[in-house]
């Protein structure tokens, strides 16, 4: 029995390798993720049409990537596209930039192939060629590349953690795959096969005196996403080393008199104080921790893992219930301690510790959440997951960049007001260039990434998971082709149309997303609607024999909603937030009478509220307007004082998304806002 056991395990993994090896169209995965509920569309499947998404889209392809480019050459900015020029040998120089300067190269690179992949514009094509070129002739023969490393006598590889090379090394392995999908070339794959095979041979040993590196672990999602266009188990095998290494050894306390283990923050600070498969808490720097939770996330829908599966939830269910900004940012602290009493920076704090004005919400950390969700989501097919998705895509990613594209901002507050001290990364003006450069690259990809997020295929299903206006064509898991166009003007209208254009056989069942917020929806099919209300925060199971030229409605409510947080969260007591929809709103000073203090502005309960289109400067968003209330007040020169009597005044207020913040004049601004 047992020799019949081994056989027939032998013969199935010959099968998984012939399946592996069968030949696929040019940059088509040859791995789908077995433990997912579905699997994500092609990058030339779905293009956004019209509307919100296609409009941020084309700025992206038309504005962002080249200016960003003008960014990256620029030798003053963090990040330096220089550095691959003198390391190529075209240029002589020092190495420019900081330390993870490679890596957020990589992102510009990623974003040029994504674009490139729905617009087949050849400029961005001869643009990923002239630096894969240069990228590949900088790095070493024997698969190593990381510039600050290689372009600087006094540092030696993996000497220290706090030099970043596993984050770069993570994001080439990322971008080679998106290149390939998007090209069918395998002139930059080829670079990323030689890097981790190198870095195979380093760590899958285990050597002890690197038990701790990893400081930003975009290495794990590389080297799934190579392991998932290459079918090489190796590279799945190194990603599940990496996730096993965080909190394997007990990082020590005190002095640490090895220059391996130095660390201004260690433990908590990268997440590596407890192994995860344990651990219960988001803790330490909001952009390592989920991008841990990321790669672990694609580790476990290749391999089922349930403790980290379960592990990964316990996390989530700290942030969203507890850590997280109603932007969907996280990360609120620039500088704080741990639960367990580790210095931590651009950090979850402790449980409802979410500030306003001095709340942190890197762009970065912000975008992880999203792509954690986004794994999350494919693991459960659960829609919470894809309501916090949404919710940081409109809001905090957002928020990122001004409406022009051409600047952006490393932190996103809650609050802006006059007359205190603001956090360094808190700049009052968005900027071009940066000491940290690493969120103006991030913002491209994830733009650049929303056709990908927008849908997804099961064996009998399709999934709508995000919604505008936008086509999809597809060749379907079981057979046959799937056509679809989306029609509708969310997130400002709430009206959308899905029209079948071709129909596989084996499509059966269509997952339509409720969001969250959504009470009252009405879905009709072929113009009639459901028997049964669809359920708000999951997916409705559209189940039957669907045919070309069938039509799905969706009506969303998108009435204005007054949130209010938990009394634990002490900085919005007494105060709400409005949101329509998927969209956060603020309130800028600019929008009021000039004299008039926005801290003395509250908003009336039961407030009656009219929607219209804002100005030019807006980008025509939907503004919201009603009458609010004007506290009486005078300047403060004190701490403390007797209360100012008075009554109230009316005032006219005029919100606006909060992700177009600090576009107009330069003043002040409130998320929270006193309730009356």
């Amino acid at each position: 029995m047992r020799r019949f056991t081994i056989f027939a395990r032998s013969v199935a993994l010959f099968v998984v390798v012939a399946v592996l090896s069968q030949s696929t169209s040019a940059g088509e995965p040859v791995v789908t993720s077995p433990h997912a509920k579905f699997q994500p569309l092609g990058l030339k499947d779905v293009r956004w049409t019209t509307g919100f998404w296609a409009e941020r889209f084309e700025l992206c392809h038309k504005v962002v990537l080249p200016k960003m480019k003008e960014a990256l050459l620029d030798p003053n900015n963090a990040a330096s596209l220089i550095n691959f020029r003198i390391g190529a040998g075209i240029e002589q120089g020092k190495y420019v930039g900081a330390n993870w300067s490679d890596g957020d190269c990589y992102k510009w690179l990623e974003a040029l192939a994504r674009v490139y992949a729905l617009t087949r514009d050849p400029a961005l094509d001869q643009e990923m060629d002239y630096w894969i070129d240069l990228i590949r002739r900088t790095q070493e023969p024997d698969g190593y590349i990381c510039t600050q490393i290689q372009l600087d006598p006094t540092k030696s590889r993996w000497e220290r953690r706090q030099y970043h090379e596993l984050y770069n090394m993570g994001h080439l392995m990322t971008a080679a795959a998106v290149h390939y999908q998007a090209t069918g070339k395998k002139s930059c794959l080829e670079v990323a096969e030689k890097l981790a095979n190198y870095l195979y041979g380093v760590f899958s040993p285990r050597p002890k005196e690197l038990s701790h590196f990893g400081w930003n672990p975009s290495n794990i999602m590389g080297l799934v996403d190579l392991y998932r266009v290459t079918g090489e188990r190796r590279y799945l095998e190194l990603a599940e080393i990496f996730v096993d290494m965080r909190g394997s050894v007990p990082y020590p306390r005190g002095f640490v008199s090895d220059p391996k283990l130095w660390d201004p923050t260690p433990g908590d600070q990268t997440q590596d104080r407890v192994p995860l498969r344990k651990e219960s808490y988001a803790v330490g720097h909001a952009v390592t921790g989920a991008y841990l939770y990321c790669g672990a996330a694609d580790v476990v829908a290749e391999t089922g893992e349930k403790a980290l599966f379960d592990a990964l939830t316990r996390i989530w269910h700290d942030v969203v219930d507890r850590k997280m900004s109603i932007s969907g940012g996280i990360g609120a602290h620039h500088h704080t301690v741990s639960i367990r009493y580790d210095q931590v920076h651009e950090a979850f704090g402790l449980p409802y510790e979410l500030p306003n004005r001095n709340a942190y919400n890197e762009t970065c950390a912000n975008i992880a959440n999203a792509m954690w969700n986004w794994r999350m989501l494919r693991l459960t097919g659960d829609a919470r997951f894809t309501d916090v998705m949404e919710l940081v895509l409109y809001n905090s990613m957002l928020s990122g960049m001004s409406l022009d594209g051409t600047r952006f901002c490393y932190a996103n507050p809650l609050a802006r007001l006059n007359g205190v001290e603001r956090d360094p990364h808190d700049t009052l003006e968005r900027w071009r260039i940066f000491t940290c450069y690493c969120c103006p690259p991030n913002v491209a990809r994830t733009i650049a990434a929303t056709p990908t997020l927008a849908y997804g295929v099961s064996s009998d299903a399709l999934w709508v998971h995000l919604y505008g206006s936008s086509e999809l064509e597809t060749d379907f898991p079981q057979g046959g082709k799937l056509r679809l166009v989306q029609q509708t003007n969310y997130p400002w209208e709430g009206s959308i149309k899905i029209t079948l254009e071709q129909v596989p056989e084996a499509l059966k069942s269509i997952k339509l997303r409720i969001p969250g917020w959504a009470s009252g929806c009405v879905i009709r099919v072929n113009g009639a609607p459901l028997d049964a209300p669809a359920k708000p925060g999951t997916y409705c199971d559209l189940r039957r024999d669907w045919a070309k030229g069938d039509v799905i409605e969706l009506e969303l409510p998108l009435k204005v909603r007054l949130m209010e947080a938990n009394p634990l969260v002490e900085n919005a007591h007494g105060r709400v937030a409005v949101m329509r929809g998927p969209l956060l709103y603020c309130l800028e000073s600019c929008d009021l009478e000039p004299g008039v203090d926005i801290r003395n502005v509250a908003i009336r309960r039961g407030a009656q509220w009219t929607v219209h289109p804002g100005p030019e400067e807006l980008g025509r968003a939907i503004v919201l307007e009603s009458e609010g209330l004007l506290w009486p007040g005078k300047p403060w020169d004190c701490l403390y004082r007797p209360l100012v009597e008075g009554e109230p005044k009316p005032i006219r207020i005029r919100m606006i998304p909060y992700y177009a913040w600090n576009n107009r004049a330069q003043g002040e601004m409130l998320v929270w806002i006193p309730i009356d």
